[in-house]
């Protein structure tokens, strides 16, 4: 994944002051990033479910299970700078796959516009708040790593190596299909459920 996608997403945001998609962007408190979160997240889910009308039932032979990462099901104990990383992670391979120009006319512009201003406001915010908290903790998180190899309890980690090896299974399945109708309809479901399991994570940022 290049230097094009941050290209694109400055793009995108010129369409989305014309009007296209409008959320109401407020100043971002990094300290309400859950909340920003659970919104847009809860966004792109239902832009998502609305692209289709409902899943073709001839593509069902084709489906396919791309392996979410487990840590992603299991998601009760991961840290805070895991979950940030990794929902930013997951923004920017989602936004990859949604700005490939090989859709043809599986959806509506509109509709595909709109998934990918969702998904670039989930970027920002995260961007920010990662940015913000490099600079404010370096040092509070090095003791907390330290403490925690110390204390010899193994705590679950967001590994992204594995998000962008399942985001690669799905980059590699719709070449393989040659971007075909099903292909997408697939994809968009599967993003979906992935979406479904990281608007869970909003819940433990605000634990946290």
């Amino acid at each position: 994944m290049s230097a094009e996608p941050d290209v694109i997403r400055k793009c995108m945001w010129s369409v989305c002051l014309m009007g296209l998609f409008v959320t109401g962007i407020l100043p971002l408190d990094c300290n309400l990033l859950n909340v920003h979160l659970r919104r847009v997240t809860w966004q792109n889910l239902s832009l998502l479910r609305r692209m289709s009308k409902s899943f073709p039932i001839e593509c069902l032979r084709e489906s396919k299970a791309f392996e979410l990462p487990q840590e992603i099901l299991s998601h009760t104990q991961a840290l805070t700078r895991d979950i940030k990383e990794a929902f930013y992670e997951m923004s920017r391979q989602a936004f990859h796959i949604f700005i490939q120009d090989t859709f043809k006319s599986t959806w509506e512009e509109k509709h595909l516009r709109q998934v990918q201003i969702g998904l670039d406001q989930q970027l920002q915010y995260l961007e920010q708040c990662l940015e913000e908290e490099e600079e404010e903790n370096k040092d509070m998180r090095e003791m907390a790593e330290e403490e925690r190899t110390q204390s010899g309890v193994p705590v679950p980690q967001l590994s992204n190596l594995e998000l962008r090896r399942y985001f690669n299974r799905i980059d590699r399945f719709l070449k393989d299909k040659k971007y075909s109708h099903c292909a997408w309809e697939i994809v968009r479901v599967e993003i979906r459920r992935c979406l479904y399991f990281f608007h869970k994570f909003t819940a433990l940022l605000r634990r946290k």
